[in-house]
């Protein structure tokens, strides 16, 4: 029996030694995100609705009266009866074009680059509870004032291209993360109620994704999460908010550049 527990002893201490070897060595990011988002068609309700009067049954979240263009977000079908999250409205000109299939959430956000005569719709496709992730459409017009749908990115293209590049090592409570090997910031955790760092997969990205534009160009911003022993969900307390620019080539390939802590 004594010979069995000093075996079982030699093991936990040995594991114990490997898990610490393994949390110094540098190892890729893990992905919350498991696929690419599927796109259904939206309720038949919705598309009842998107003809109808406006009234009350939506929302404004663009009102570019300089360059004519307003972008409307279908929130009820009928009173009482919701859009479960589906339906957008552009009108550039005074011409309206309808997309009941866009799933654009509780907080849809639009800018219309009027140097590009193109329109950027960020629609919250995950959301909840510290989530937050969008997918970003780009709209041109053609010379009725028609919206047509130029490109539109899926956030798991995205979090499978940084999870590429970006990589983590953990010493302590020292987290460090690098981008294509190169250190790119390095944090001290400070939540000590959680059990501590999880030892397979403590750093993670996908659940918070979002996009601005600046001088015309498209950036995505993203604060990777922190999974420790005690609880499901993703600590964001003492990670930064990293941003980089994105880059669409003609044949729709997408680029993202540097990534920096900040703007």
């Amino acid at each position: 029996m004594r010979t069995i527990t000093k075996i079982a002893i030699a093991l936990a201490a040995m594991l114990a030694v490997a898990c610490n070897n393994r949390k110094d060595e540098i190892q890729p990011v893990r992905g919350t995100i498991e696929g690419p988002l599927k796109e259904e068609r939206a309720p038949q309700k919705v598309q009842l609705a998107m003809t109808l009067p406006y009234a009350d049954r939506y929302e404004s979240i663009l009102d570019d009266q300089e360059n004519d263009v307003s972008v409307w977000s279908l929130v009820w079908c009928n009173p009482d009866i919701p859009s479960e999250g589906y339906g957008i409205h552009i009108v550039k000109n005074g011409k309206t074009t309808h997309f009941p299939d866009i799933y654009h959430g509780k907080n849809p956000r639009a800018e219309y680059d009027a140097a590009a005569s193109h329109l950027w719709l960020f629609c919250g496709v995950i959301e909840g509870t510290g989530i937050h992730v969008e997918k970003p459409y780009l709209f041109r017009f053609d010379d009725t004032g028609s919206a047509l749908t130029e490109t539109k990115i899926d956030p798991f293209a995205i979090q499978t291209a940084l999870c590429n590049r970006l990589s983590y090592s953990v010493k302590g409570n020292d987290i460090t993360i690098f981008d294509n090997g190169k250190t790119l910031f390095s944090v001290t955790n400070t939540i000590t109620d959680m059990g501590g760092l999880d030892q397979e997969d403590p750093v993670w990205i996908g659940e918070q994704l979002s996009y601005f534009l600046q001088d015309g160009n498209l950036y995505l911003k993203l604060t990777p999460g922190v999974k420790f022993t005690t609880g499901l969900a993703l600590m964001y307390d003492d990670m930064p908010e990293l941003t980089a620019p994105l880059r669409l080539g003609e044949n729709g390939s997408l680029q993202i550049g540097d990534l920096s802590v900040g703007l």
